[in-house]
């Protein structure tokens, strides 16, 4: 689904990724693992077309995107949840979750089902302001936004970041339910070890904008990457 190949992005003079590659399968969760400031987040903006790379290739199903827009590549199935959820507090849920509809064709601009389904929450929710949520709440209306827009590949930048416990475990459940449905690739970017091992089927570890360590769930078994993340 997503291949990342050998890419490297600036900010100004100073290099946030260096080189860095990284699968994605359809049925699978690839994290990106990492302390602060390593470039997870670099990564994930690279993929959406936030941020424009210097070198290297992005596809997706074979095709080059390296040269689109954010919004041609939400056309082509890449959905988003931004570190900090980036909802519109202004905004009831159901409108929040509206915007979704901006990549989609006219017939299928309605929310679907299954996001009620994963966050019930959400429905019995609809009229209320985006920002009278808690944090939990927000960042699952942020999940259902990217839902709405019937990703091929979803990208998770850091969901689990200042969540409650329970809710932690929700989104545990909603990325297991995506990732076990078989039609969309999933990457999750985590500084909790014990939430990503628990998901993984494939990881990359970033140190100071470079790839160190990649494998499978067995190679986060060990003590080795929890090392490396260790503050």
């Amino acid at each position: 689904m997503l291949n990342v190949h050998d890419i490297s992005l600036f900010y100004g003079a100073s290099q946030a990724l260096r080189g860095v590659s990284l699968e994605a399968r359809v049925g699978e969760v690839t994290c990106v693992l990492g302390r602060n400031g390593v470039g997870k987040s670099s990564l994930m903006r690279a993929i959406v077309g936030h941020r424009p790379i210097a070198s290297g290739v992005i596809s997706l199903d074979g095709e080059d995107v390296s040269a689109l827009k954010p919004y041609e590549r939400a056309r082509r199935g890449i959905g988003y949840v931004p570190q900090g959820r980036e909802i519109f507090p202004l905004l009831t849920v159901k409108e929040n979750l509206e915007t979704g509809y901006a990549p989609l064709k006219r017939r299928d601009r309605h929310v679907p089902p299954e996001v009620f389904d994963i966050f019930p929450v959400l429905k019995s929710m609809l009229h209320r302001r985006g920002g009278d949520l808690s944090g939990g709440q927000q960042q699952q209306l942020a999940i259902g936004r990217a839902l709405t827009t019937r990703p091929r590949l979803l990208v998770l930048d850091e969901p689990t970041e200042g969540i409650q416990p329970s809710i932690i475990k929700d989104i545990g459940r909603a990325i297991s339910y995506l990732r076990d449905r078989g039609d969309m690739a999933i990457v999750l970017v985590e500084q909790y070890f014990e939430f990503a091992r628990d998901l993984a089927d494939r990881f990359i570890l970033l140190e100071r904008g470079e790839v160190v360590m990649a494998g499978g769930p067995k190679e986060l078994e060990g003590d080795a990457v929890r090392d490396r993340m260790a503050i």
